[in-house]
């Protein structure tokens, strides 16, 4: 589970973070990840990247044949509720991982528009999209037990019967469960930042990852990011911009918060206090 805006409350962005420096030049050093902050459920290759021209095949091999992970298994705090949920709810909302490539129309028994959310956090801003959506088929991946139990809970609560959740690593879930062409929107919304320079290199949206998720995205799909850390938000508008697949849905820079992406208590509470949030639109080309 990342750090969203759904688990965490707007800091002083100077406070947490020094002046950026170029993406490319951040320090690469292979130190081990902290495991005093949840991560986002997803992985991300120790290495420069494939070109840009790669075919899918070639990226998937190369970013999980060596990658590092950009989440921490750890044992964390689960309520009872959450954990009630999980074990009963997860045979009836969840998918198995596997590697075939999914049947979204027999899973939700429906032809409609795939969307992927990819660290749903806790699930209250997946809720709000799904319940807002309902002609949407939505796949939720999320790698912690707590936030998984979480969204249950919230679909269960809330009648939600448009969601189906992953719970394993994306990297994997990308590569085997996924057809190509298949996703008409990917969202991910605020995963962790990784402040400390010497981590930058565990961050998520990282060129071998994006390569091997455009292929995935039908021609005119979506990708959607948001970040409320100003020095990931321009390394993302970095990595999308050089991505030869995808073409940025503004003239140039960040995009206006478009209506599927809801305010969540904590973002609000932080525009109030005069906090950034950075949202990039991507379209497949």
């Amino acid at each position: 589970m990342s750090l969203t805006a759904d688990d965490r409350p707007f800091e002083d962005f100077h406070s947490r973070h020094p002046p950026f420096p170029s993406f490319f030049n951040v320090n690469h050093s292979s130190e081990p990840s902290p495991d005093n902050a949840g991560q986002t459920a997803i992985t991300q290759s120790d290495s420069t990247g494939p070109d840009q021209g790669m075919t899918s095949e070639n990226t998937d091999s190369d970013l999980t044949r060596t990658h590092i992970k950009s989440f921490v298994r750890r044992r964390g705090h689960i309520s009872d509720a959450q954990k009630r949920h999980f074990e009963a709810n997860l045979p009836l909302w969840g998918i198995p991982f596997q590697t075939n490539a999914l049947d979204a129309a027999a899973i939700f028994g429906r032809q409609a528009p795939c969307w992927l959310e990819i660290g749903f956090g806790m699930g209250e801003t997946t809720a709000r999209i799904a319940s807002a959506h309902p002609d949407v088929n939505y796949l939720g991946v999320e790698v912690f037990t707590a936030g998984v139990g979480a969204l249950l809970k919230r679909i269960e609560e809330q009648s939600i019967r448009n969601i189906r959740i992953i719970n394993h690593d994306v990297v994997e879930v990308l590569r085997d469960m996924i057809p190509d062409g298949s996703l008409q929107r990917v969202m991910i919304y605020f995963p962790d930042p990784w402040p400390k320079a010497r981590h930058h290199k565990r961050r998520l949206i990282q060129p071998p990852f994006i390569a091997s998720l455009v292929p995935k995205l039908a021609p005119g799909g979506i990708l959607h990011c948001a970040t409320d850390w100003e020095h990931y938000a321009f390394q993302m508008l970095e990595v999308l911009s050089a991505e030869k697949g995808l073409r940025n849905t503004v003239a140039e820079g960040f995009a206006p918060r478009p209506d599927t992406r809801p305010l969540t208590k904590f973002e609000n509470r932080g525009i109030k206090l005069g906090h950034g949030v950075w949202d990039l639109l991507f379209e497949r080309i």
